[in-house]
C-alpha cells in the first residue's frame, strides 16, 4: 500500500512515519507533489477541518486520504487557541511558527496559578476515499497542564510547554517511542488502526494529511 504523507508540517510527516511503521507501506509526502492548492481550514472543530482537507485532497489526488487536525485546548483560555493553534500568533500579529506561538501563549496565561494551567492536546483523523466521502474518523486527547517556560528540544508545537504530571516530562522531552505511546495523535492513530481492517480491502493508495 502506497501511502503520502501530505502536510507541510514535518514534525507530523516524521511523526506519521513512526507510528504507522515501513513494513506495509511506501511512503511519500506533499512536498513531492506539484500543484497541490491548500485546503482552507473553515471548520469550527477539529473533525470539521480533518475531514475538510481528507475530502479535498483525496478528491484532488485521486486516491484515499486521511487528514489530521489537532490543537492545544488550555481551560483558563476557554478551550483556545484549539483549531487555531498552529496560527495562533499570527492570528494575533505577533509573528508566526511555533517559538511566537509559546511566547504569546505563556503571556496570555502569565497570570494563571499552577493548578489552574491545564490543558489538552487533541487529534482527529477524518479518512477519506477517492470520490471525497469520508469513512471513518477517530478523536482522541492527552490531558496535561502548561509550564511557565520551555523544557525539552523534541517535539514540535507547543510540546516545550507541555507536561504530563505522570511521567514528569513535557512532550518535548520524551523519546518517539515514549511521546506515540501516550499522544494525542498516537491515540487517533490506535483507534483509527484498530478500524482499518473493516476497509483495508477497498483501499489500493492512500493518503496521509
Amino acid at each position: 500500500m502506497k501511502l503520502l504523507i501530505a502536510t507541510t508540517n514535518a514534525g507530523k510527516v516524521r511523526e506519521f512515519r513512526e507510528m504507522l511503521g515501513a513494513g506495509r507501506f511506501e511512503w511519500c509526502d506533499l512536498k513531492g507533489l506539484t500543484g497541490v492548492p491548500e485546503v482552507e481550514e473553515t471548520g469550527r472543530t477539529f473533525r470539521e477541518n480533518a475531514c475538510l482537507k481528507a475530502s479535498a485532497y483525496a478528491k484532488f489526488v485521486g486516491c484515499w486520504a486521511l487528514a489530521d487536525d489537532s490543537g492545544l485546548e488550555v481551560d483558563a483560555l476557554g478551550g483556545k487557541p484549539g483549531v487555531h493553534s498552529a496560527r495562533w500568533a499570527q492570528m494575533h500579529d505577533q509573528g508566526e511558527g511555533d517559538a511566537n506561538n509559546n511566547v504569546l501563549l505563556l503571556r496570555q496565561i502569565e497570570a494563571v496559578p499552577d493548578a489552574a494551567r491545564a490543558a489538552r492536546f487533541v487529534c482527529v483523523l477524518a479518512l477519506s476515499d477517492e470520490a471525497g466521502n469520508i469513512v471513518l474518523t477517530a478523536r482522541d486527547t492527552v490531558e496535561g497542564r502548561l509550564l511557565r517556560a520551555a523544557c525539552g528540544t523534541n517535539g514540535f508545537g507547543y510540546d516545550p510547554l507541555f507536561l504530563i504530571d505522570a511521567l514528569g516530562k513535557t512532550t518535548a522531552e520524551l523519546e518517539p517511542d515514549e511521546k506515540h505511546a501516550v499522544s494525542h495523535r498516537g491515540n487517533a492513530m490506535r483507534r483509527l488502526k484498530a478500524m482499518l481492517p473493516d476497509v483495508s480491502t477497498s483501499v489500493g493508495t492512500v493518503a496521509v494529511l
